[in-house]
């Protein structure tokens, strides 16, 4: 009997996983944090939110329509970075920075270098860090009707204790979706069940992090000083939804580690040493950007090939 093979390039052996289900995922995983955001903060969060997703998805979709290229809006990464970035944002800024913030990130950090799988940052980490560099006195205010103290990452830098308790249940000024530690772990936590992401970035940049503040901070074994950093500022929602973005993190598991500390002391080093409280997007932008020269060093050497060459 005739058989006939199809003859193609690898992979040979393809998952059923595609892009929009990691994406849903991501989504289904924000949503303790994002729906604690609202409560939290009131309708304006809601509306900040819903505008950030809504330039982000408009904007890749005329984008691609200007440019003659086929649609990707069905794949839903425009709105995960869209709910990412406006997670990033000040609960009182206005509807205007999601609306820039949301087009910088999809059209300059993403589809100019050539869409999904090609930015080489973060796009919502790359979108933050140019609003705050554009509109700095916007990005840090982070008064609402109902807090107007300072956050409780500038409050340790500033030599005071804030309440660990209400950091981790989220009860505290800050972006609208950093400041439950507890929203961000349960999402966290399904992503991880299902696959989605592992420890291996998140759980070294915390690792590295900690080892950083009890040797450099100048505070010694203080618990409520490092307890303060994991539960404050960006750092879960960076570390477990950012850092392991697959298109700008290293491919290999070495690579990873290695990219994991190199987190964990920039940030150490923004806290500690830098002029604000916070650290961990600059962490990340730098660290994407260094991920060619990680995989450089970490590719495993082809088999058969160990020796150098003379």
């Amino acid at each position: 009997m005739e058989t006939k093979a199809k003859v193609s390039s690898n992979p040979h052996v393809r998952a059923r996983v595609t892009t929009s289900m990691i994406m849903l995922a991501v989504i289904l995983a924000l949503m303790p944090a994002t729906i604690y955001g609202i409560y939290h903060f009131g309708m304006h969060a809601l509306m900040l939110i819903l505008v950030t997703i809504a330039s982000a998805v408009a904007s890749e979709f005329l984008f691609e329509l200007i440019c003659h290229k086929k649609s990707t809006i069905g794949d839903f990464s425009a709105v995960v970075t869209g709910l990412l970035l406006a997670l990033n944002l000040p609960p009182s800024a206005p509807w205007w920075i999601g609306v820039i913030g949301g087009f910088f990130a999809i059209v300059v950090v993403k589809q100019l270098f050539g869409g999904l799988g090609q930015n080489f940052m973060n796009p919502a980490l790359g979108a933050r860090c140019f609003l705050v560099l554009s509109f700095t006195r916007i990005m840090t205010d982070f008064h609402t009707d109902t807090f107007t103290g300072a956050t409780p990452l500038a409050a340790l830098k500033a030599g005071e204790h804030p309440d660990i308790y209400q950091m981790v249940m989220g009860n505290t000024p800050g972006c609208i979706g950093e400041t439950s530690m507890i929203a961000l772990v349960a999402g966290a936590c399904f992503l991880i069940m299902l696959g989605v992401i592992d420890l291996r970035i998140p759980g070294t940049y915390i690792a590295t992090l900690v080892i950083f503040l009890l040797l450099f901070s100048g505070r010694g074994f203080d618990y409520e000083y490092i307890a303060g950093n994991l539960a404050g500022g960006g750092l879960m929602i960076g570390a477990f939804f950012m850092a392991t973005d697959y298109v700008t993190r290293p491919i290999t598991k070495r690579g990873q580690y290695l990219f994991g500390i190199l987190l964990g002391l920039l940030t150490g080093i923004f806290r500690v040493f830098g002029s604000g409280a916070e650290g961990v997007s600059y962490a990340i932008i730098l660290g994407n950007l260094c991920v060619p020269l990680i995989e450089k060093i970490s590719w495993p050497k082809p088999f058969g090939r160990g020796g150098e060459r003379t």
